[in-house]
């Protein structure tokens, strides 16, 4: 059985990270993506944060996988003709140039359109319609921009961005759900269409339980926060999740940097979770026994818990916590999940071999199709497939795909 997105292709314009983990998620699901790069550059992030000289980043090549690439000079006439040739004999295109960029070159939206009624023609942008439309934005601009920031961190702190890159792979997982929509949706109507995720929003989607405290806050201050105060905004509030059910990271032995477990303290859990840490005249009395009572020290109780938890390694602690039903997870570094087995079992963590810079990690597909599997392969080199997509695709023979390597086009 084929996989989920054969035969359907996609010219992918994009660099660096919003865009690429976008087309690398329909690559996965089996698209054939064409990554479009200048010759001679290429992305980017082919030459950012390398760790050996003179090959592709890992920036690059864990952003993609599973694409062909091809060289393309969009300032030429003869790249401007490849180009034009192949939006007609592709299903989407996805691009995250800074505004208007694409348009300059000669390819806005009502060209590509009327070029190929049933393209779909999908674009990251930083911020939508308003006073930051035609302004950059960046992975930490865009956390700052959607919320995120001003509630991550202590209360006695500055705003802090998350390691978690929410604004652009977060706005890519958005984009390739968009993507996905108007291309089902094509199939009734026959019908391309302009697809637009804007980072700032992506990130404020990601932050609407936030909102909901926002609207909440309105009625009083927010009693499964730990803080003491409160102002007219949602307030960072360190690790507690703030939801219904209270939660802190707990330090475990032997106290190293991420030696911590968050465990999550729900109400029928307490009575056994209070035996456990040697504390069993908690579960009767009135003072701990419910949430009610809890919440009003929530600082006290997971003291509490932490006495016990520092004396285990966070594996025992989950291990002794799970036993009694208690949602827990250990705070694991990246060292840990890159060498975990079971990851590499499962398939989320794969090696994968490249001709130049040897065997290295990558994150495999989170998305499991039960009849689409997804095997992880290895980034394209530059232009590897450039004369391979124009004989296969345009019908191009030897003679004119030098000529046009002559003129630079390619």
């Amino acid at each position: 059985m084929g996989a989920a997105l054969d035969g359907v292709r996609v010219l992918d314009m994009t660099h660096v990270q919003s865009g690429p983990s976008c087309t690398q998620l329909l690559a996965w699901l089996g698209a054939d993506v064409i990554k479009i790069e200048p010759p001679g550059k290429g992305d980017i992030t082919r030459g950012q944060l390398r760790d050996l000289p003179d090959v592709d980043s890992l920036y690059f090549t864990m952003l993609n996988c599973n694409k062909r690439s091809v060289t393309l000079n969009l300032k030429s006439a003869g790249g401007k003709r490849v180009f034009t040739e192949l939006a007609q004999r592709s299903d989407i295109l996805v691009e995250n140039f800074g505004p208007g960029a694409l348009d300059r070159l000669g390819f806005p939206w009502e060209t590509l359109h009327e070029l190929n009624p049933s393209l779909i023609y999908a674009s990251v942008k930083g911020f939508g319609p308003g006073r930051f439309v035609n302004s950059k934005a960046y992975e930490t601009v865009a956390q700052a921009t959607g919320g995120a920031m001003s509630v991550t961190g202590f209360e006695d702190g500055p705003p802090v961005s998350t390691g978690a890159q929410i604004g652009d792979s977060g706005v890519g997982v958005h984009l390739a759900a968009a993507i996905l929509a108007a291309l089902y949706q094509r199939v009734s109507t026959g019908q391309g269409q302009r697809v637009n995720v804007a980072m700032q929003d992506a990130v404020l989607n990601l932050c609407r339980v936030k909102l909901r405290d926002q609207q909440r806050l309105a009625h009083g201050p927010l009693a499964e926060y730990p803080n003491e105060t409160f102002g007219d905004a949602v307030p960072r509030a360190g690790n507690a999740s703030g939801g219904g059910q209270p939660g802190a990271a707990l330090r475990c032995k032997p106290g190293g940097p991420n030696d911590y477990i968050y465990v999550i303290v729900q109400p029928h859990i307490w009575e056994g979770l209070s035996r456990l840490i040697g504390a069993p005249e908690l579960a009767s009395d009135p003072d701990w026994n419910t949430p009610q009572a809890r919440l009003r020290k929530l600082d006290q109780m997971f003291a509490l818990i932490e006495g016990w938890t520092r004396e285990h390694t966070k594996y025992e602690v989950m291990n002794m916590l799970n036993a009694i039903d208690v949602p827990c997870g250990p705070i694991l570094d990246t060292r840990e999940l890159i060498e975990d087995e079971g990851l590499a079992a499962s398939g989320m963590i794969v090696t994968v071999d490249h001709p130049t810079r040897g065997a290295f990690k990558t994150v495999g597909c989170p998305l499991r199709l039960s009849d689409s599997p997804v095997e992880v392969k290895r980034s394209p080199l530059l232009g590897e497939h450039t004369d391979e997509a124009l004989t296969e695709l345009l019908g191009y023979g030897p003679d004119e795909i030098e000529r046009l390597r002559g003129e630079g086009a390619i």
